[in-house]
């Protein structure tokens, strides 16, 4: 092997779960940095990733001594939903860069709080939501900024999966720990695809949603409107036998369609692929593309706030039988 760089970013995984290794595993692979720190409460999380990706790592279970370590560039933060705000607080103050998991953290006020926080500048914060950085989600944000098919006339969103099947005596399946259940969860990322993709902001949304048997909402069903009268559709079934996702922006020259993967575009009842494609990464990527060559941040703490407040209404809906009306801005 040849000799290690001592220019690479020194990173840490804080939460060596399953969330944690994907993050460690994408970082292995991406070679600009090395993995000096594993912390997890459960030491055994941290040594399975340090045998299998991270040999020379640091195993901590204590996490504010890992923040106050200065031995750290940047971390990822891959705990539940109820550590982040913390987290997030501890490493930037101790001049951490971050990339935090979604939600960035478990009440409005906290999340307001690490945005206004981020805005004073200090070390870089990103939200982890991956789908901005895929080749055909970003090309779709491309076809519809471009106006050149004309205004968005409303969008359609169908995700299945195999979710309920995954969460039982985890922490997904306590309202405490992951607010919103599968919509919160999983569902988060296809809620920041419809504001990063149209730059709109919802006005309004009712809802139904059931927990299947479980404690967090599983199958969540909505109708919204989004600025310029923009219908929104949008299911999320958790207890499905299958993956399955759609999404479809309708515009008034042109149909833009996300089909498992591929994108297309449709006119006069005729359908073909969309290309060139933007090109493909991930956040991890992404997040050292901006420490290292200083590209913009893909997704900054302030896009946090709009897909809380609309999953926030979706569930006062869906708990109260009524249509709740927003007035959020969309920084998408």
């Amino acid at each position: 092997m040849g000799q290690e760089r001592s220019d690479r970013l020194r990173l840490a995984i804080v939460g060596c779960g399953q969330i944690g290794r994907l993050h460690a595993e994408r970082l292995v692979a991406d070679r600009r940095g090395r993995i000096v720190a594993l912390c997890d409460p459960v030491p055994a999380n941290a040594e399975r990733l340090r045998e299998t990706l991270a040999p020379e790592a640091l195993v901590v279970t204590d996490f504010s001594q890992l923040a106050a370590s200065g031995v750290v560039d940047a971390a990822f933060v891959c705990t539940p939903t109820n550590q982040h705000f913390d987290q997030v607080l501890q490493l930037r103050e101790s001049g951490v860069h971050v990339l935090s998991e979604k939600p960035l953290a478990d009440s409005r006020e906290r999340i307001v709080q690490l945005i206004e926080a981020a805005a004073q500048g200090g070390p870089l914060l990103c939200v982890a939501y991956q789908r901005r950085c895929w080749s055909t989600v970003r090309t779709l944000r491309r076809e519809v900024h471009s106006g050149r098919h004309g205004p968005v006339l409303s969008i359609t969103s169908h995700n299945a999966e195999r979710w309920q099947q995954t969460i039982d005596a985890s922490w997904r399946d306590d309202p405490q720990f992951n607010p919103g259940g599968f919509i919160g969860d999983a569902g988060s990322h296809k809620l920041d695809m419809v504001f990063f993709v149209t730059g709109l902001a919802p006005q309004e949304v009712f809802a139904h949603s059931d927990r299947r048997g479980s404690h967090v909402e599983i199958v969540t069903t909505l109708s919204a409107r989004l600025q310029g009268d923009v219908s929104l559709s949008m299911n999320f079934i958790g207890d499905a036998q299958h993956f399955r996702e759609d999404f479809h922006v309708h515009c008034a020259e042109a149909d833009l369609l996300l089909r498992d993967g591929t994108l297309w575009i449709a006119r006069e009842n005729q359908v073909s692929k969309i290309s060139p494609l933007e090109p493909e990464s991930n956040p991890d990527a992404a997040f050292i593309d901006c420490l290292t060559a200083g590209t913009a941040n893909f997704a900054p703490a302030q896009v946090a706030l709009p897909v809380w407040d609309f999953t926030q209404a979706v569930l006062e809906s869906a708990r109260t039988g009524t249509v709740i009306r927003l007035g959020s801005e969309c920084p998408a």
